[in-house]
């Protein structure tokens, strides 16, 4: 079974401080062959989550597109775009 695992890891689109929303990137591949990871890359979004959360942001939306292959035996890769919204207390 195929599994995912981050390869770059969380970008953040620039801002300004107090900004009401933030945009997340997070880049997934899938492994073709080996070990899968899926797990691993559960803890890593749900890592991503808690720590907008800490911050004051809560999850607006997710989305996830297919950004490509790394060609044969490589993986596809998958990026799934994260909109934060502040909460207002």
């Amino acid at each position: 079974m195929a599994g995912f695992g981050f390869d770059a890891g969380a970008t953040q689109a620039m801002g300004n401080a107090g900004d009401m929303y933030l945009v997340v990137q997070v880049v997934l591949t899938e492994k073709f062959i080996g070990t899968g990871s899926g797990v691993s890359s559960l803890t890593n979004l749900q890592a991503t989550l808690n720590q907008y959360a800490s911050m004051g942001y809560r999850l607006h939306t997710i989305s996830t597109t297919s950004s490509g292959s790394k060609g044969f035996l490589g993986g596809d890769k998958i990026q799934a775009t994260m909109v934060f919204e502040r909460v207002m207390m």
